[in-house]
């Protein structure tokens, strides 16, 4: 099911004149870029049931660039939220509080003889 949502949202491929015929199927390449983002492998790690790395990779950055990519993600992102019973567009992010600066400053700083920093 999963492919009848990806296969419309990315750009159908013509053939150059001249060209070679293609020999991977779309449905396996985007099994084999799905695979690599789930699960965090290298992609000249990728399985020899799956199309060759450099295949996948080049699609995955050539889809990434002109956005079909994108359209994929929030498809199916989407997708997920509703069948949840969320509304499919996020209306929040979470930071980390690591991220966020303070406007306030610090207290006086003084110098601690014993530890030999400031602080």
């Amino acid at each position: 099911m999963q492919w009848l949502v990806i296969e419309p949202l990315l750009p159908v491929v013509h053939r150059r004149l001249g060209g070679r015929p293609r020999v991977h199927d779309r449905r396996l390449v985007v099994d084999t870029i799905l695979y690599v983002l789930v699960s965090g492998c290298a992609w000249r790690m990728v399985p020899r049931d799956l199309v060759p790395w450099s295949v996948a990779y080049r699609w995955f950055r050539e889809w990434t660039l002109d956005g079909s990519w994108r359209r994929v993600h929030d498809t199916l992102r989407d997708r997920v939220r509703a069948v949840d019973g969320r509304d499919p567009q996020p209306s929040a992010a979470v930071l980390d509080s690591q991220s966020v600066r303070s406007c306030e400053g610090g207290e006086a700083i003084g110098y601690d003889a014993g530890k030999r920093v400031r602080g």
